[in-house]
């Protein structure tokens, strides 16, 4: 049983299909789409999510690991996509685990400046199980006394990942 207070909620699906205030993209520091869940994004969003990231990269040159932006989110059922660099595995001790909780945090922190109660977000670029405990405490920690973000949907387009999302999920709230 979930605690009272923001809700954290495990699923499995297509996040390109998910209706929410916003999703969060894995991009890459050029934020002009690529493969995966940043292409997937791109493809279903338009060419209105690309034309905001050109801007962006007009004024500020991409996004560097750890830090996210945020663009409308095209024909997305979603209102906005925000686009986090997540870090490359180097065998974790080149503060790869401190860069993935700073894209969740750094994530969140702009769904909550936007009035977005709820959102979306797929995990990046690490060993699926250590990117699944840092999701999900980092997203615990975020929504602790918080009011503006009332639920989060960590979203996972396979089995193996949707697991260990709800592995740590339950581990959290025992």
């Amino acid at each position: 049983m979930n605690p009272p207070g923001p809700k954290i909620e495990i699923l499995r699906g297509d996040l390109t299909k998910i209706p929410a205030d916003a999703v969060v993209n894995a991009a890459n520091s050029s934020l002009l789409g690529g493969g995966g869940v940043d292409g997937a994004i791109h493809r279903a969003g338009g060419s209105e999510i690309l034309e905001e990231c050109r801007k962006i990269v007009a004024r500020q040159g991409g996004c560097k690991t750890g830090e996210a932006v945020i663009t409308t989110a095209g024909r997305l059922s979603a209102k906005y996509v925000i686009h986090t660099v997540g870090p490359v595995w180097n065998g974790g001790t080149h503060g790869e685990a401190q860069k993935l909780a700073q894209c969740y945090t750094r994530s969140l922190e702009l769904a909550a400046e936007h009035g977005c109660p709820a959102i979306s977000t797929g995990v990046y670029g690490f060993p699926k199980d250590k990117a699944a405990a840092i999701a999900v405490a980092t997203t615990a920690r975020f929504l602790e006394g918080q009011t503006v973000i009332e639920h989060v949907m960590l979203v996972s387009f396979d089995e193996e990942n949707y697991q260990l999302l709800n592995h740590e999920l339950n581990a959290l709230q025992r």
